[in-house]
């Protein structure tokens, strides 16, 4: 094999934008969170084309399948054709579908909240979450 054809996985996980930095693939390789052929992989494996990676991110799940190598961080439409997304959709459809906690929010101008509403927003929050009785 030819010095330019070998790329570490996790520098072509970061080129192909899956992680923001290098440093957090090395980390979710070294966490054991990107596979090959059901084994962990180390940061330092060499890439080849038609490998299939099972990565995960938090709640997120995805296989990808490299159809080209990439050996620099390049934008997004680019990065896309490097890989084949092979993740099913029930996975993509449960992953958007995760439970998200509603936020408080105020109107823009309304300023602080006076001593009265913030009691409101504590009793509301307490009766919402099951806050334990002092």
């Amino acid at each position: 094999m030819d010095e330019k054809e070998k790329l570490r996985v996790d520098k072509y996980l970061w080129a192909i934008r899956m992680f923001k930095t290098r440093s957090m693939a090395t980390e979710a390789c070294k966490a054991g969170r990107v596979k090959l052929n059901g084994q962990n992989v180390k940061p330092s494996a060499i890439v080849k084309i038609g490998d299939v990676y099972h990565l995960s991110k938090g709640p997120e799940r995805k296989i990808i399948e490299v159809l080209e190598l990439s050996y620099n961080r390049t934008d997004a439409k680019i990065a896309v054709t490097k890989y084949k997304d092979l993740t099913p959709i029930e996975e993509t459809r449960a992953y958007k579908s995760v439970f998200h906690a509603p936020t408080l929010r105020r109107d823009r101008g309304a300023g602080r909240p006076t001593k009265k509403e913030r009691r409101e927003t504590d009793e509301l929050l307490d009766n919402w979450f099951g806050a334990d009785d002092e």
